[in-house]
């Protein structure tokens, strides 16, 4: 057999039998030597287990700070929206106790 590379190797063969009885050390052997196995069922091959090539992800921008710039902020974002409305939720809180029959 040839790589894409055009360099002849060979490629180890083992029964399904075999394969059977090893499975897990079969699959610790293609991971450390990165070699393909074929499996065979009465001398043909019916499957190849080869070394898991792990995906080439594209290099993604970083979380933080990805939304650095698209924000405005206008005006005053730490005081409160209507100044009086502290004096507005006492008034409704007073309102539901005296309505419960309750008092502060």
């Amino acid at each position: 057999m040839t790589s894409s590379a055009g360099v002849a190797h060979v490629t180890k063969m083992m029964g399904a039998a075999e394969f059977k009885a090893k499975c897990l050390a079969v699959l610790d052997e293609v991971q450390a030597t990165g070699e393909s196995i074929t499996i065979t069922k009465r001398g043909k091959p019916v499957a190849t287990v080869s070394p898991s090539v792990p995906p080439q992800a594209e290099p993604r921008a970083p979380l933080f700070g990805a939304m650095k710039g698209t924000i405005k902020i206008l005006g005053d974002i730490e005081g409160p929206i209507d100044p009086d409305w502290e004096a507005k939720w006492d008034a409704k809180w007073d309102e539901r106790l005296r309505d419960d029959g309750l008092s502060r």
